[in-house]
């Protein structure tokens, strides 16, 4: 985010709040081109946006008013610059449920806890679809008013140009823009006079104080209902059970038919169709964000999505004739190179070193530019003691002196629990390498000590490579 635009945000801070914001960081970037960054002072906390289309934020602006006229928890907006480039919003937090997600599966697998929050999500949906709906200005929406052909087209010919083509899938161009015309015409023969949220998915609902909050509806327009249950439920790496899945099917067609008649039979045909199409759709941006633009860990999205695509195919029953597109799917589902992109296919490194505050902070030789830098000298030095000076961190007396007459374990047990939450999502998000720097006065004893521990925990919790380096006694 350029500093002028930081500037702006800062005083459109100090302006509403009536108080200088005392820190400004930088949200992490996601699959748009729109850029956060959280400013906090002593009683106040907002997220600065800064967007340079202005009609896409005209969207998201508008469609905050009205949704939020209708009951739906959504961020509220505090202020919007002059230029309509930038904006404050409320601060929903860091907790997302995908977030939410990845970390009670990684203690009790799929559980009642996680099916809890997505009934929460499921009860508020037919609300944003059915009852908000009536208050949607379809005036600002963009791109388009409404999901229809050319909607469809455009996202059909993503997956074809940026997925397909990329993946080096073979097709015959007219026959799928055939296939492609058929589909299309099939979705729009389906009830679509309701607000599409559009990108409706784990990462863009946010958890806080035990309700669910909506962010990132910008997009919306008129479409189907069976959109975006179909971007919820087939939310590739969220990779929501089967079972799970047509339990919460039922569950939203309870929540519904409380708002307007439903004809089950009716919705589940077609809900087919739009799982598909939103499954293409997410693997175009697979493919623009992974092949195209080197993102590495959109590719990591790619085996999720050949499960989903795979499960379909089996059991495909689509009363119109699809067969290019068909065989072309089959095709994406076979190809061993798509199935590469596992999770284990870039591991992490994490660097782990040793050193002395005399001599200064070690350089970041990966260019990631990130990790972390601990300050081990307000834990009791064993070096100011004759017995110990010779020796350093790896030598069990000086261990056995740290862990009875100070306060390593406390401090240690800190350093496990910051490394550990960004060891998980970098994990998670595909990312390659992590510096994690220990630093005392002479780089001999506690620093030594601190990253030999680090080391050891990190190989013991998580399927990352270590490297392990003690400056000041390697360069000895």
């Amino acid at each position: 985010m350029k500093q002028t635009v930081k500037k702006k945000l800062a005083a459109l801070f100090e302006n509403h709040f009536g108080e200088k914001a005392e820190s400004a960081d930088m949200l992490p970037l996601s699959g748009s081109y729109r850029e956060y960054i959280r400013l906090k002072s002593a009683g106040c906390s907002a997220i600065g946006a800064w967007n340079a289309d202005v009609k896409e934020n005209r969207a998201f602006l508008t469609f905050s008013a009205q949704l939020c006229k209708s009951g739906i928890p959504v961020p509220q907006i505090y202020a919007v610059g002059d230029d309509k480039t930038f904006y404050l919003q409320e601060d929903l937090g860091n907790v997302n449920l995908f977030d939410f997600l990845t970390t009670t599966r990684n203690s009790e697998g799929f559980s009642h806890t996680i099916t809890n929050e997505y009934r929460k999500v499921l009860s508020i949906l037919p609300h944003i679809q059915v009852t908000a709906s009536r208050h949607i200005d379809y005036t600002v929406c963009y791109p388009r008013a409404a999901f229809d052909r050319q909607s469809m087209i455009w996202d059909l010919n993503y997956f074809k140009y940026y997925f397909l083509k990329l993946a080096k899938i073979p097709f015959d161009e007219q026959l799928l823009e055939d296939d492609f015309q058929r589909f299309a015409d099939y979705l729009l023969t389906t009830g679509n006079d309701y607000f599409m949220y559009r990108d409706f998915q784990s990462r863009n609902i946010m958890l806080k104080g035990g309700g669910v909050f909506f962010i990132d509806y910008q997009g919306g327009r008129k479409g189907a209902l069976q959109y975006d249950l179909a971007s919820l439920l087939y939310d590739g790496k969220a990779d929501i059970p089967r079972h799970v899945r047509e339990e919460l099917l039922h569950f939203y067609l309870d929540r519904l038919e409380e708002i307007v008649p439903v004809d089950r039979n009716e919705f589940v045909k077609y809900y087919k169709g739009f799982v598909i199409i939103r499954i293409l759709q997410a693997m175009g941006a697979y493919g623009f964000r992974g092949f195209y633009e080197k993102k590495e860990h959109f590719l990591k999205s790619i085996p999720y999505a050949l499960d989903n695509l795979n499960f379909l195919l089996q059991n495909l029953d689509l009363p119109v004739s699809l067969p290019e597109l068909t065989r072309a799917l089959h095709a994406v589902c076979d190809s061993e190179f798509l199935r590469s992109f596992t999770r284990e296919r870039h591991k992490l490194t994490v660097s782990v070193t040793s050193f002395s505050y005399k001599k200064g902070i070690p350089g970041d030789a990966s260019g990631n530019g990130g990790g972390f830098v601990f300050d081990c000298r307000s834990v009791n030095n064993p070096g100011r003691y004759p017995k110990f000076k010779m020796l350093t961190g790896k030598d069990i007396a000086v261990q056995q002196f740290l862990e009875e007459k100070s306060e390593i374990e406390v401090f240690l047990n800190a350093v496990y629990a910051l490394v550990g939450q960004s060891v998980r999502m970098y994990l998670e998000r595909g990312f390659t390498h992590l510096a994690v720097n220990f630093g005392c006065t002479g780089g001999q004893h506690r620093s030594v000590y601190s990253a030999e521990k680090t080391a050891e925990f990190l190989q013991h919790h998580f399927p990352v490579t270590v490297e392990l380096i003690h400056r000041e006694l390697e360069s000895s």
